[in-house]
């Protein structure tokens, strides 16, 4: 059985041509997308489309931008039909995974994304690497000034106040501030 997926980005835009060359190629059922990116990560549609495929079926699209923009994200997306064994067909490009040559393409796509997962990853490294070398301070923000940790330290010694109470009076949780204080050995009797 093949599924047919369409898709636009705009308003202006028409599904007609995709929706009629999808039938063309024998698709009996077809889920749309109008008005949603291709880089959108959730189309209502193409989860219909999904959710509805069985296996030993096969999913079509017209192009295979409608799919999805990103090697990455359209590499995931036929890792996840193949793990299903779900067949997948563009027709503008004249990929089918029933074929060799299908099947060649789908792991070119694949090689492909695991090479630019690597660029990003290495390029993350270098630039984190940077940062550290210019001094830059990596990470969110401290919830706590030092201020605030010594005068947590000295309500934990001269009160009787217990940890989630002067937690709440610094609108912090009750391990945030433990972790600021950790290592005072006064202070984790008192918890």
């Amino acid at each position: 059985m093949k599924i047919g997926y369409a898709r636009v980005s705009t308003e202006d835009q028409n599904l007609d041509l995709q929706i009629h060359a999808l039938r063309k190629a024998g698709c009996k059922t077809i889920y749309t997308d109008d008005g949603i990116s291709g880089t959108a990560l959730v189309r209502p549609g193409l989860q219909q489309a999904i959710a509805s495929i069985k296996p030993g079926s096969k999913l079509v699209v017209w192009r295979l931008d409608r799919l999805g923009r990103s090697v990455l994200h359209l590499a995931a997306l036929l890792e996840q039909l193949d793990a299903e064994q779900v067949k997948f067909q563009s027709l503008c490009e004249s990929i089918d995974t029933d074929s060799s040559g299908g099947r060649l393409v789908f792991h070119m796509m694949g090689a492909l994304a695991e090479f630019e997962r690597l660029l990003i990853s290495e390029r993350t490294k270098a630039g984190l690497a940077a940062a550290r070398r210019r001094g830059s301070r990596l990470g969110r923000p401290r919830s706590l000034a030092p201020e605030q940790i010594e005068a947590a330290r000295s309500l934990l010694l001269t009160s009787d106040w217990p940890l989630q109470h002067i937690a709440e009076a610094f609108r912090v949780h009750e391990s945030t501030l433990r972790r600021a204080i950790h290592g005072s050995g006064p202070f984790a009797q008192r918890e």
